[in-house]
């Protein structure tokens, strides 16, 4: 294998060979197709994770955006329009505080100031912003390392389907 990516997932390295018997053949592409399924299953992971990250995301980033509305309303009252459901809304005038109570997940609400609520919420999301990035770039890496493999696969492949053919018997 070949260099690895910052994240320790392992290159793919271009297969050279000149000559293989059938038997080498046969136990390269057992070892291409091991590592096929290994790009494979890390190839699913991330995407998962990305999946997670794409919900995720747009939440951090609109309760952000409430959080800095609480803000600059501060002390003053103002109506509002809120989902109950995904077909039910209703309106309420709301009066601006200094506190507000953030969502952390496994049923845990805490109250957080205005201010804190921002910073915690920033750093969120560029956490969340940063680990989408680096997941993309994984992706692409594990799709070029499975490209390699699959090339390695074919071209070893077509050589044991040339030597079937030397060694059957000519009519």
């Amino acid at each position: 294998m070949a260099n690895s990516n910052p994240r320790g997932i392992p290159g793919a390295q271009f297969f050279e060979f000149t000559q293989l018997s059938m038997e080498d053949a046969q136990k390269h592409l057992e070892k291409f197709q091991e590592a096929i399924a290994k790009y494979k299953f890390m190839e699913t992971s991330i995407v998962r994770r990305v999946a997670g990250l794409d919900d995720k995301i747009p939440d951090i980033a609109k309760t952000l955006q409430t959080v800095e509305f609480m803000k600059k309303k501060k002390g003053e009252s103002f109506n509002v329009l809120y989902e109950l459901n995904d077909t039910l809304h209703t309106r309420a005038e709301v009066e601006a505080s200094e506190k507000v109570y953030l969502w952390l997940g496994a049923n845990v609400m805490l109250e957080y100031s205005v201010e804190e609520a921002e910073a915690l919420l920033t750093q969120k999301l560029n956490a969340a912003q940063e680990t989408m990035k680096v997941c993309k770039e994984d992706l692409e890496f594990l799709r070029a390392q499975i490209t390699t493999m699959e090339v390695n696969t074919a071209r070893v492949y077509n050589h044991t389907v040339s030597l079937k053919k030397a060694s059957a018997p000519q009519k």
